[in-house]
């Protein structure tokens, strides 16, 4: 069992949750705010379920509950690390180039 005592969310992945913020504002009132909250929400669940994601580009693969999204993350030692939030709505190829860099 791994126990994560910390989750840390790294500039990109804070970038991607603006980026998604900033278009859901734009389809409706208090959308993006929702969001903002429902993926956070998402991401502090890693506190009980990191880990247990399956593995894409070498990293775990959370899919968000309330939005077509991908919360990618790594664990070292007590520490969950944000790496990327992505729509998955978008091209595959533009998520793989994405996470490889």
């Amino acid at each position: 069992m791994i126990i994560i005592n910390h989750i840390q969310i790294l500039a990109d992945a804070e970038h991607d949750l603006y980026e998604g913020r900033n278009f859901y504002d734009k389809q409706g009132k208090n959308i993006g705010d929702y969001f903002w909250d429902s993926i956070l929400s998402d991401i502090e669940s890693l506190m009980i379920f990191a880990g247990v994601h399956k593995k894409d580009y070498g990293y775990y693969r959370m899919l968000a509950k309330r939005f077509p999204y991908a919360i990618y993350y790594d664990i070292n030692q007590d520490v969950a690390s944000v790496i990327a939030v992505l729509p998955l709505r978008r091209n595959p190829v533009w998520i793989k180039d994405k996470m490889s860099k």
